[in-house]
């Protein structure tokens, strides 16, 4: 079974969460891990049952950084709001760079999410 680590920033959760709900029959195929609030929206509207990190600030997105180097994760969508400044952007870097230490697939975008999961 694959895992997809699936996270958001404030403004692009609910983004996040109509897809998940139109991508909903793949995605229940899929083990997900998600950080906080997101991880709970995904649960709560969606309907998806997930793993729940952290919160990004608190940790979450160090926790599922761990995960991609130890090889638990096959795939992160990570929609980035590219228009705020993050305080946890040192955790944020450091997982889209161990997604590429370890040739993960990462999407950033609704666009390039929709791609990675057809």
């Amino acid at each position: 079974m694959r895992t997809i680590a699936m996270i958001a920033h404030d403004r692009k959760k609910d983004d996040l969460v109509l897809f998940a709900q139109r991508k909903q029959a793949f995605l229940r195929q899929c083990r997900t891990v998600a950080t906080g609030h997101t991880g709970a929206q995904l649960h709560d509207e969606v309907g998806l049952d997930v793993e729940i990190m952290l919160s990004g600030p608190h940790g979450g997105d160090a926790q599922i950084a761990a995960k991609v180097a130890t090889e638990e994760i096959d795939a992160v969508i990570f929609l980035v709001d590219p228009l705020y400044a993050h305080p946890h952007e040192p955790d944020i870097q450091m997982l889209l760079r161990l997604c590429n230490v370890h040739d993960i697939p990462l999407a950033t975008n609704l666009s390039t999410a929709a791609r990675l999961l057809s």
